[in-house]
């Protein structure tokens, strides 16, 4: 036989078919977890790339300064407890600064929201995801979870260094359990806020892979309700001219339109006493607890119908 011949002989027949070279992969023999790990890992993702953690220091820019930007009222207030000889707190728990706040949430949630979904959708990596061993809503439901829970820190850590800073300074367990009571309907209240601003935030996101449109959808929902509702709160109390007269049912009704005036009217409806962004709605009270619940389920239920067809495509 030729040393042609020879040489054909023992090379593989791939006529019929390829050739699998070892080329020197191993195989994963480990624990496979399933779809409860997947989801966990996924909603921890998601609250780091709230803050910018496990990314470059521009992905933290935003984040960490609208955390700075929100805890100084409550550090300066220690600081004014500690050198008042009363110990008076001057912010409240249920509103802290509502203006401040606003600013402060519709910065984060419109830069932020985007980070967490837009990424995806652009990079069409959503099959991946649903090629492991999860179901639809495990997607839209970890990165609701890991969001929600970064909303709650924005709001919730100033309330508690705020009641810190108080209950340092004051004496005697009345007043601490004072300070107690007065904390809990906040901390409630930012519960209620973190619910609707990061399922609305997320459901305005998703609707667009481009991070810049992504972030003008959910800037654009949140201000111009807000502007609306201000703008006819106001009409309602002072009419076309300078003098205010009682609310008007315009008044009372106008704050339904946003989500940031629909929490204030909820919780002045709720018994609380602080000023806040409208007046008292009075009997338009329920609606304003209604209207929660249908922003709540707009945006948790189109977030979930959204990515149900984002999957199928």
């Amino acid at each position: 036989m030729s040393a042609d011949a020879t040489r054909a002989a023992e090379l593989p027949d791939t006529a019929n078919g390829g050739v699998i070279h070892n080329i020197g992969y191993r195989s994963y023999e480990g624990q496979r977890l399933g779809r409860g790990e997947i989801v966990r890992a996924l909603c921890w993702h998601s609250l780091r790339s709230s803050f910018g953690i496990g990314r470059g220091v521009k992905a933290k820019i935003v984040p960490v300064f609208m955390f700075v930007i929100i805890c100084l009222p409550a550090i300066i207030d220690a600081a004014i407890v500690a050198l008042n000889s009363a110990h008076t707190r001057q912010v409240s728990y249920d509103t802290y600064l509502p203006q401040l706040r606003i600013f402060v949430l519709l910065i984060f949630v419109a830069v932020q929201a985007p980070e967490l979904v837009s990424r995806d959708l652009r990079s069409h990596c959503l099959p991946l995801y649903f090629a492991r061993p999860i179901r639809r809503i495990d997607y839209p439901a970890a990165k609701l979870a890991g969001f929600f829970l970064a909303v709650l820190a924005m709001i919730e850590i100033p309330l508690l260094l705020l009641y810190l800073g108080t209950v340092i300074q004051v004496h005697g367990g009345s007043a601490i359990w004072h300070e107690t009571r007065a904390l809990i309907p906040g901390l409630l209240l930012g519960i209620a806020w973190a619910l609707v601003l990061s399922a609305l935030g997320l459901l305005f996101a998703s609707f667009s892979g481009r991070r810049a449109y992504a972030t003008g959808a959910v800037g654009i929902f949140f201000l111009m309700t807000l502007v609306l509702a201000t703008l006819l709160t106001q009409i309602g109390l002072h009419g076309l001219g300078p003098e205010q007269g009682p609310p008007s049912a315009l008044a009372r009704f106008a704050g339904l339109i946003s989500p940031f005036t629909d929490l204030d009217g909820m919780r002045l409806w709720l018994g609380g006493t602080t000023k806040g962004l409208i007046p008292d709605p009075g009997s338009f009270g329920p609606l304003y607890g209604l209207m929660f619940v249908v922003f709540v389920a707009a945006g948790i239920g189109g977030l979930i119908i959204r990515y149900r067809r984002v999957g199928v495509a």
